[in-house]
């Protein structure tokens, strides 16, 4: 079965007993596997390359577009200059349908703890405008089956 983008949440907890509540309203998601670094084990006795896999790779950060909105931007700044590590998750599914859509992650949810970072995108003639918050993992993500 296929699924669209459609109910996919950027989520975050304010402290470690909070709730998992929506950071921003975003416009892409990341990858969230990462590919594993290969090792190369070949011996000079193999007559083919072998390898085993190496630590995971998330990149520079998991970034994700968002429309600016300054009230939003504010928070994540000060979270970014509180140099705190919070509870993240991608959340996939919700109820409701507009605006009015409620996150459940009932078709899984990706969790780590990290920073964030916000900063503007380009901008361009006649476009939104739009800000970049990238997310930096501090563990490895962590997948939940939804119910």
């Amino acid at each position: 079965m296929a699924l669209s983008t459609y109910k996919t949440f950027l989520m975050y907890k304010a402290s470690a007993s909070a709730e998992y509540t929506k950071l921003v309203d975003i416009k892409n998601v990341p990858a969230m596997g990462a590919e594993r670094n290969t090792i190369d084990v070949t011996t000079l006795s193999d007559d083919t390359e072998t390898m085993i896999p190496g630590i995971k790779r998330l990149g520079d950060g998991l970034q994700f577009t968002c429309n600016y909105d300054m009230a939003v931007y504010s928070t994540i700044h000060t979270m970014e200059t509180s140099d705190t590590s919070y509870d993240f998750a991608i959340w996939k599914g919700g109820t409701g349908s507009g605006s009015q859509v409620t996150p459940t992650g009932s078709d899984g949810k990706w969790s780590f703890k990290g920073k964030v970072s916000v900063g503007t995108a380009d901008g361009d003639v006649d476009a939104a405008f739009e800000m970049v918050v990238t997310v930096f993992p501090e563990t490895a993500i962590d997948f939940t089956a939804g119910t």
